[in-house]
Formats: C-alpha cells, structure tokens, sequence
C-alpha cells in the first residue's frame, strides 16, 4: 500500500461506479473487523480508521506474534499452518472477550482468519461487523509482490497460481461479511471515509484503552 493520500499500491487509474454493500443485521457498535485476502489493504485502512474514529487499531496478527513470542513466518516455518491456526484462533477468542467489556476498536484479521469456520462462527455470533475489502485477484498479487522485502515473506504468498487458488477457496467465505467494498483504484483515505458513511460511525473524544493494546 502507498502513503494513506496515494491510491493503493498497482492501481491504474479508472472511472468506476462505486460499489459497497451492506447486509442488514444487528451489530455490535463499538467494534469493526476488516476481512479479505493478503493485499487487501486491512492493517493500513485499519489504521486510518482508527486515526479518524479515535478508536483503537489492532492487527490480530500482533496479537498472535506478542502470544506465542514468534513472528507470523517463525510459527509457520518452525510449527507449520495447523499451529498457526490454533494460535490464531485462541488470540480471537481472547480479544472478542475483551471487547465485551466495552472500548471502541478496529481490527484487520488475517486473510485465511475469517476463512475458518470456528473463527467465523465466533465473530458472527459475537455480533461485531465485519467487512470485506475486495478487490481483483490480479492486483491483489501486485500489491503483495510489491510490498515483499526481506524477513517479510507471507507464508502462503508462493506462486500466483497458488495465490489466485486460495483465494478462489476463501471468496466464498469473504462474502459472507457484513459489508462488501471494492477498493479498486482507491486511497486508503478514500475507503476508510466510505466505511465511516455506510456504516454511521462517530468519532469519540475519550478512548477507552483496554486488553494487549494499552
């Protein structure tokens, strides 16, 4: 991703109908969870959101890093994905638990995260919008390529074959998402002031700091 004012990293400049939807359900108000594939720009929308909001940002994936004392990679490569995803899971739970106890928060999951059944079944329940950033696959692999540098490899980033076939595998479970926007040709700036707008968000003037991220 480029400077939050630039448009998103591999983008070619278009014009397109802006496309957001929105499924109507009860929500819990005071927490917003990003989804989608590697590239999709979750952690940096995240953060710009959080700015604006003055809610706290949190990357599920630090959480699981500051857990187990180990980056991403390091799990993967030392324990293989089946660790991973149990460590995953229980940073989830521990962080769900925390946001019944109130503080307002924005959270990028990891892209195979909301891919899970029992990580997806456990937000769903626990009533937190979710929202899928899209965009096209190609790009998506662009983005990722583009932001690759050394010691910061995504694990499951190998070919773009394999790329483009996982993320035929977790599509289905994307859509699923309380909320739908492409991000196609975008500023970071730009989605996260359509979030704020569909969504009504308001920015609070005290933040409650609470759980890992104080």
């Amino acid at each position: 991703m480029k400077k939050r004012s630039g448009k998103i990293a591999g983008n070619k400049p278009r014009v397109r109908r802006k496309r957001v939807s929105v499924r109507h359900a009860e929500s819990r108000a005071n927490a917003v969870f990003l989804v989608g594939f590697m590239g999709a720009g979750k952690s940096s929308v995240g953060r710009v959101l959080g700015d604006q909001l003055n809610w706290v940002f949190e990357d599920l994936d630090d959480r699981i890093e500051r857990r187990a004392g180990q980056t991403i990679a390091e799990i993967f490569r030392n324990s293989g994905e089946a660790e991973f995803r149990r460590a995953e899971h229980e940073a989830l739970v521990q962080l769900l638990e925390e946001l019944r106890g109130g503080g307002a928060r924005i959270v990028a999951l990891g892209g195979g995260t909301f891919a899970q059944e029992k990580n997806r079944r456990a937000i769903q329940a626990s009533g937190v919008t979710t929202i899928f950033l899209d965009a096209p696959v190609r790009e998506l692999w662009q983005r990722c390529t583009e932001q690759s540098t050394p010691g910061s490899e995504r694990p499951l980033q190998v070919t773009a074959n394999q790329f483009r076939e996982l993320h035929k595998a977790r599509l289905p479970y994307y859509t699923t998402a309380t909320m739908r926007l492409d991000t196609e040709g975008k500023s970071i700036d730009d989605i996260a002031a359509e979030i704020v707008q569909a969504l009504g968000l308001k920015r609070i003037i005290i933040r409650q700091e609470q759980g890992e991220v104080e």
